[in-house]
């Protein structure tokens, strides 16, 4: 484990930048269309459930990251094979966010520029974050904090000024009832974005001060929370439900909308900008917890080595794993939010704390951590 260690600020930083990373890339909910906010909140309710399950496995072995007490509640094998099969989820979920960008990037700014090209680039980024450690990176997320927030509250002041929100597209509400938002929230919202609060449990115990954690980690999904549903609510205003639900990247389409005096215009470059930074976040917490996961089951003790073959591994899965944009969407969405994220979020975490609740009946967790 690094000797490297972050503070809770940084924690509550790098929480926030993860859980907004590529939320506002695709339109969340989008089937429920104008219901779509209500999908987000409900989501968010069950994320925070999702890490009280995960943040409970970590009072009972603070000092161990996921793959470490997977083994020690599973048994040594058992335990091996699973913690295999979380760190290959780590590096399939970001050879796909390291595609999600790649090809908004090929769509809308590079268009003659290899996706390869575009993907080799980042995950060059992302290696030189990675060698220099967790620590700096979460430096940099405080920095970008500040940054992505002010970028956002301007973009929003631009699209209100433009005139272009009309509040009448969020009616009616409920006009479909309950089914389409809860089929679009479970395992859809629950589990993208905030399901992912699990690559955390591969950093809690590199957190200086540990009583703050959960407060912590609560506070940044629900603040990442707020900020999705305030964006999407702002995004289904001005283009309209049915544009929403057909649009690839419905806040781009927003964003290009925005004129002001005949001045002010295809201001893209701003949503752009907010991209670029938090999927360079994202990416790179997904891209530690795969070194991490892999240095502590196979027990490397230079884990910088392996950076450059997990990199490799998933530069070159993003690029392989559909031939087009079109078919990467429609497979990965479905693949991913069944047969993935619930089980690996949320099912396996569930049978662990499980286990480890009666392997640890006469032990009390730790009160330091409360």
């Amino acid at each position: 484990m690094e000797k490297i260690k972050i503070s809770a600020s940084q924690l509550f930083v790098l929480v926030f930048l993860f859980e907004m990373g590529s939320s506002i890339l695709f339109g969340l909910g989008a089937n429920a269309k104008q219901d779509a906010w209500i999908t987000i909140l409900l989501g968010l309710a069950g994320g925070l459930i999702v890490f009280f399950i995960h943040y409970r496995l970590f009072l009972f072995y603070p000092e161990l990251i996921l793959t470490g007490y997977i083994q020690k509640i599973a048994g040594k094998w058992p335990g091996r094979i699973i913690a295999l099969f979380y760190v290959s989820y780590f590096i399939y979920t970001d050879s796909v966010i390291l595609r999600d960008y790649g090809e908004l990037l090929v769509t809308t700014i590079y268009t003659n520029t290899p996706l390869f090209t575009i993907n080799t680039l980042m995950i060059l980024t992302i290696l030189y974050g990675i060698h220099k450690g967790l620590e700096v990176i979460a430096r940099v997320g405080q920095i970008y904090f500040g940054i992505i927030y002010l970028m956002a509250i301007l973009g929003f002041l631009l699209i209100i000024f433009s005139g272009l929100i009309h509040f009448e597209f969020l009616k009616p509400i409920l006009e479909n009832g309950w089914k389409p938002i809860l089929k679009e929230s479970f395992p859809g919202t629950l589990t993208f974005p905030f399901g992912e609060i699990l690559i955390f449990t591969m950093i809690y115990p590199l957190v200086k001060e540990r009583k703050k954690i959960k407060f912590v980690c609560i506070g940044g999904m629900i603040l990442a929370g707020i900020n999705i549903t305030i964006t999407v609510i702002i995004t289904i205003s001005t283009i309209g439900p049915e544009l929403y639900t057909r649009s690839t990247f419905p806040l781009l389409t927003t964003v290009s909308r925005i004129q002001l005096a005949n001045f002010l215009e295809r201001l893209d470059v701003l949503f752009m900008l907010y991209l670029i930074i938090s999927g360079f976040f994202k990416i790179s917490l997904y891209f530690y917890a795969a070194v991490e996961g892999t240095a502590d089951l196979f027990q490397f003790k230079k884990k910088e080595k392996l950076s450059f073959p997990i990199g490799m591994i998933v530069l070159f899965a993003s690029i392989s794993m559909a031939s087009t944009f079109a078919e990467f969407v429609k497979e990965n969405l479905r693949f991913s939010s069944y047969f993935l994220n619930m089980p690996f979020q949320v099912i396996i975490p569930s049978i662990l704390l499980l286990i480890a609740f009666f392997r640890n009946r006469k032990k009390k967790p730790d009160t330091n951590l409360k």
